[in-house]
């Protein structure tokens, strides 16, 4: 610690250029941090689903509908406990922009297929008795700021009803939450009763079914037997469990982390070019300096590690300023869908590690020139 103002003035020899170099590797960490917490994030949310709720879809699509018929064979196979179904609903709430995850679905038979929802019995029993009712997440409630007892029209480009218009009415009888999966707190439930009359096609039709089994260990076996009841059928399916599921869906978007690690890599790559320089420029300027330190009695180890030391003050201060500003967006963006996104920790320590290996690299060069100086050559302008 001794060593620190020294180190610190050297860093600021060239404010101008400390400052610019500075907001480079800021901005730079603030992508390293945005980038691999999304990845991190979302990594994380595909571990933490279940292998015990399986999904089935079409086969060749999973935009396909399947027929309701499928609902009762699916139930009779041996291990399965409950069965669930889903259709994309594609709503939106007074504007095409405002996107709202809505779902009809046979009501108790989802809750459930997951018990990680938490709702208030009497809400639920007003759900089934309540035809146009709805159940919204808690997340999706807070950013509209509805409340039970609302009136909320969604809109839908899809399912026009019989009468040829597009908003149908509900009213929202019940919120729920759901602590352990929170991005189903962005759900709205609708009956699907009340959503297979009033569309004018598609009737006896559901998007995909969701069920639960007993034993986790038998979901490969479980699922095989559903799709083999519907082989070489018109409407063949595709079962899979929740995260193998959640994976495909994410896997549709694209490899994620390698396009989060390839952007990483170009942004670390050019900071080792702008690092570098300017650590290069700044031994260049205080070659003297250094050279006096070691006449003073500093050894050559002791000058490369202060050159070392301030490189890694250089880029670890940026760093972290970087990574902060990374950490304050995260909860802002989950305060805009309604939900609730922090920065993972191991974004962060992967952040600060990234930093130090910059350090070293960067300053990599510098330092063994500080090492090698003599100092005759120094002193004497050679």
């Amino acid at each position: 610690m001794k060593y620190l103002p020294l180190l610190w003035a050297g860093l600021w020899r060239k404010k101008t250029r400390t400052i610019l170099t500075l907001l480079s590797v800021v901005v730079a960490f603030l992508l390293f941090g945005v980038l691999q917490g999304v990845n991190t994030w979302l990594s994380n949310t595909v571990k933490d689903t279940r292998v015990n709720r399986l999904y089935t879809v079409s086969k060749i699509s999973y935009v396909e509908p399947l027929p309701l018929a499928y609902l009762t064979q699916i139930e009779k196979v041996p291990g399965v406990e409950v069965v669930a179904h889903q259709t994309w609903f594609g709503g939106s709430y007074q504007d095409a922009k405002n996107m709202v995850l809505s779902y009809p679905t046979d009501i108790p038979k989802f809750f459930e297929a997951y018990p990680e929802l938490k709702i208030a019995p009497e809400q639920l029993q007003a759900m089934q008795r309540t035809r146009n009712g709805a159940l919204i997440g808690a997340s999706l409630a807070r950013q509209y700021g509805w409340k039970v007892g609302d009136r909320v029209p969604l809109l839908t480009s899809i399912w026009t009803k019989k009468d040829g218009t597009s908003s149908y009415d509900f009213e929202i009888v019940g919120i729920f939450t759901a602590p352990k999966l929170i991005s189903l707190e962005q759900n709205f439930l609708m009956n699907w009763e009340y959503f297979d009359e009033s569309r004018s096609f598609g009737h006896g039709q559901v998007g995909w079914y969701i069920f639960r089994i007993r034993d986790a260990s038998q979901s490969t076996a479980i699922s095989k037997q559903v799709d083999a009841l519907f082989a070489n059928s018109l409407n063949e399916t595709k079962t899979q469990n929740e995260q193998e599921f959640l994976q495909a869906q994410l896997k549709q978007l694209g490899n994620i982390s390698f396009m989060v690690n390839a952007i990483v890599g170009a942004v670390m790559f050019t900071l080792l070019f702008l690092t570098g320089n300017t650590m290069m420029q700044s031994v260049r300027e205080r070659i003297p300096e250094l050279a006096v330190l070691k006449t003073l009695g500093f050894t050559d180890s002791a000058v490369t590690t202060l050159v070392l030391a301030e490189s890694a003050l250089l880029c670890v201060i940026a760093a972290l300023v970087g990574l902060g500003l990374a950490a304050v967006i995260f909860p802002i963006a989950g305060s805009l869908i309604g939900g609730t996104l922090l920065m993972p920790m191991g974004a962060v320590v992967a952040g600060i590690l990234a930093a130090l290996a910059l350090a070293l690299i960067s300053g990599g060069p510098p330092a063994w020139r500080a090492n090698r100086l003599a100092v005759v050559d120094a002193l004497a302008g050679r």
